[in-house]
């Protein structure tokens, strides 16, 4: 299927828009019926029930004209419900009052971000870049996972970018597009953009950067420390998928239901694409919306099949699996953490938050302390 194909609105997913005047004309049966051809058309199995969460992560590009669409569809049958462990927001976050509110303009484009300052910053400080999931925005991803909290006692600097609605209607950082996950270009650049206008404007070391994400955002993750290996000292990547997983909207929802298949690349990186970035990977295996099978993927891409594991079990809260993969001088290359009950939520989250679970092992604190292990060489840098 070409990307001709769908830009024509050719494939039954890219009528989207005849979904909706099903559902307002009050016609549910139709819709539901051409929603359900549309999967099945696409190679995705249509046997489990697709919950709205689900929906929002796979029809991101398609819905960025139809804002409104979501509490319609949340009303036809099988759309019903939320994903095991996640804790929605009932409101709108308020702007915290720690975060700085700022925009970046560059060649690529333009986002508005927050940034988060230490009080006592490491000189020179580490900064980590925190890509929000589909829906969510920099200040509820920051309540959300108490980032801040632990960066204030840490020194460390915190950039959050904003998806643009226009961007996309859900706020979803557009991982499956292949504009978008190239070195050069889209938002890739756009996010490496404000990495290197914070480095050039703080104290901050440019030895010790790392990008971070969640779901949608764990994915763009991926795709800009792919491109950008030269930039980021390592990657952490909390329930989304391996770079370059999807070219387009039906691969990307066969990868977020079944797994990513094999070790997918994106394409024009050049040299880039072979260089490893140091990868911690954080999943849920009762996850219904991005498949725990997308964390193995990750692990490929991250070369843990030539390293030596060594593993745990994680207790208190909910029980997980810890790996560590280490390469011949015990250097740990990749991390991996499969917890077990936790949904498509961050884990160890604050129910300030969205998409939370606040019984899972701390994510933020296993990221940093991942992210501590690891700074650019000479090789890199």
């Amino acid at each position: 299927m070409s990307d001709s194909d769908l830009r024509r609105g050719s494939t039954p997913l890219g009528d989207m828009a005849e979904v909706m005047r099903l559902t307002r004309a009050g016609r549910l049966d139709e819709a539901t019926a051409l929603i359900g051809r549309g999967l099945s058309q696409t190679g995705v199995s249509s046997g489990v029930p697709l919950r709205p969460e689900a929906l929002r992560e796979s029809l991101g590009g398609l819905l960025r004209d139809l804002p409104d669409a979501l509490p319609s569809l949340s009303t036809l049958p099988g759309l019903s419900g939320l994903g095991r462990g996640m804790t929605p927001s009932v409101e709108p976050i308020a702007p915290a009052s720690d975060l700085q509110a700022r925009r970046f303009q560059g060649p690529a484009g333009a986002r508005d971000y927050r940034l988060f300052v230490p009080s006592a910053p490491r000189m020179p400080a580490p900064l980590v870049v925190m890509l929000h999931g589909c829906t969510q925005t920099p200040d509820d991803f920051a309540a959300g996972t108490g980032m801040n909290a632990l960066a204030e006692a840490q020194g460390v600097f915190v950039a959050y970018p904003a998806q643009s609605a226009r961007a996309n209607g859900q706020r979803c950082w557009n991982w499956f597009e292949p504009a978008d996950q190239e070195r050069g270009a889209g938002e890739p650049e756009i996010i490496a953009g404000i990495t290197r206008a914070l480095i050039g404007e703080f104290p901050i070391d440019p030895a010790r950067v790392y990008i971070a994400g969640f779901s949608a955002g764990g994915a763009a993750a991926a795709n800009v420390a792919r491109a950008y290996p030269d930039l980021y000292a390592a990657v952490g990547i909390h329930s989304g998928l391996a770079a370059g997983c999807a070219r387009d909207l039906p691969s990307a929802l066969a990868a977020m239901r079944a797994g990513a298949p094999g070790e997918a690349m994106p394409t024009g990186l050049g040299a880039a694409a072979a260089v490893v970035v140091p990868t911690i990977v954080i999943h849920g295996e009762a996850d219904a919306v991005v498949s725990p099978r997308n964390l193995d993927a990750v692990l490929a891409q991250a070369g843990a099949e030539r390293l030596r594991a060594s593993r745990e079990t994680l207790s208190g809260g909910r029980a997980g699996r810890r790996t560590l993969y280490t390469d011949a001088s015990g250097r740990v290359l990749a991390e991996s953490v499969r917890i077990e009950g936790s949904g498509h939520a961050w884990s160890g989250g604050h129910a300030a938050g969205s998409y939370v679970d606040p019984d899972g092992p701390d994510a933020s604190a296993m990221m940093l302390t991942f992210f501590a292990r690891h700074r650019l060489g000479a090789g890199r840098a």
